[in-house]
């Protein structure tokens, strides 16, 4: 939903631009630079806005992501407000400090272009990246839209700065599908987005000269076991606080995205088709479709898989007689996604009596086209009518 409310003015623009300005109204004090495809602009966008005087920020060229992620977590446990972004190659460089940086509970927000990893060699979208580093703490939130991705920069932090979570947050979104296109998005008031996300006020970790302290010392197993133990509480909140900001943000700017989940026609429905990320506006048009054709079909939206909203999208499949995932990635243990293991966990008691079907496609920029995502429909409706459980994992390899 969406008004006039709070809206400074409407453009058309890329994802990475929607990241860059979204980043620009959370004023963060620094920002950490290091480009790669396709998420060089984002922090391109930042630094001329810099340059131009248009945002008053600290931009710190760095030699590479590893040192992109270190710096940005000197900031943050100085009391600043930090941001940087990043993809594929660069993510997996910064590992080191990127697990470094949640489990030392410092809040800050990373916008991830997503794609996949090497090799083959390739530049272009996937979700292999992000769910690879699905349980390195962080909060992962997917998006659909560029509008999306401004908005949940600007919630990230409001997330991810909550007393009761200070986990960071990774805006998670596909590469070149919205990296790269336009679309028309609302820019919202930066006196508006000052209420609604005041100045960063860190209570927990200030650095301090005059009060020196020791950060991540040596640390035995019994502290680290309450570190884990506290950290995993903390995801737990985050579930509570995402629905809670998402219903704070609507009433700010008229504009909600359900919180960890979303829904379109499940409530009446027998099937329902999962997504996660841009696949999603296809496969709500493959829901009006199917309805034309008589097949009683939703579509769940997955927007978190970090923390992982299981009770809420098990409430979703209950008592429905199947169910699709689209997963943009491979899980190399299981002939299937990331997203499909994590529902089959969520809901496994209900596995024998529902059919499902994995379904991956969209690696490496592929189109996830509207015709394969019916085909799997029809081969989840057909199946279900004479058996439960899982089906073979279907490939969307449209004319390969």
């Amino acid at each position: 939903m969406s008004s006039d409310k709070g809206i400074s003015k409407i453009k058309a623009i890329t994802g990475n631009k929607a990241a860059t300005i979204g980043a620009s109204l959370c004023k963060p004090d620094l920002i950490a630079a290091y480009p790669i495809t396709p998420q060089s602009s984002v922090v391109e966008g930042l630094a001329s806005m810099i340059a131009n005087g248009e945002l008053d920020s600290n931009m710190v060229q760095v030699e590479s992501e590893h040192s992109a992620m270190s710096v940005v977590q000197g900031a943050v446990m100085a009391g600043g407000r930090a941001f940087t972004a990043t993809s594929a190659q660069g993510l997996a460089l910064m590992f080191e400090p990127y697990f470094r940086m949640s489990t030392l509970r410092l809040p800050m927000v990373m916008a991830l272009a997503t794609r996949e990893m090497t090799s083959p060699e390739t530049v272009w979208s996937g979700h292999q990246d992000a769910v690879s580093v699905r349980d390195a703490g962080w909060i992962q939130i997917f998006v659909e839209s560029n509008q999306e991705i401004l908005d949940m920069v600007i919630q990230g932090y409001k997330i991810s700065e909550n007393q009761n979570v200070l986990i960071p947050v990774n805006i998670c979104y596909d590469g070149f599908y919205l990296s790269h296109l336009t679309e028309r998005v609302e820019i919202p008031d930066s006196k508006e987005v000052d209420k609604f996300l005041p100045k960063y006020n860190p209570e927990h970790v200030i650095l301090n000269p005059q009060q020196p302290m020791a950060v991540d010392p040596l640390t035995s197993g019994e502290y680290l076991m309450e570190y884990r133990h506290t950290h995993l509480e903390a995801m737990q909140n985050a579930l509570r606080v995402a629905d809670e900001v998402d219903t704070e943000f609507a009433k700010n700017f008229n504009r909600a995205y359900g919180g960890v989940i979303d829904t379109y026609r499940c409530d009446d429905a027998e099937f329902v088709i999962v997504t996660m990320g841009a696949t999603t506006g296809t496969a709500r048009v493959a829901v009006d479709m199917a309805r034309e054709k008589g097949i009683s079909l939703g579509l769940l939206k997955v927007r978190y898989i970090r923390p992982f909203p299981a009770e809420k999208i098990r409430e979703v499949l209950k008592e429905k007689k199947g169910f699709v995932v689209v997963d943009k990635n491979v899980c190399f243990g299981w002939n299937t996604g990331a997203l499909y293991m994590e529902i089959k966990a969520a809901i496994s008691d209900l596995c024998e009596e529902t059919c499902s079907l994995p379904v991956i496609g969209g690696l490496g920029g592929a189109d996830i086209s509207l015709k394969e995502l019916l085909n799997s429909i029809d081969i989840l409706v057909s199946s279900a009518k004479t058996k439960a459980g899982q089906l073979e994992t279907y490939w969307l390899r449209n004319d390969l």
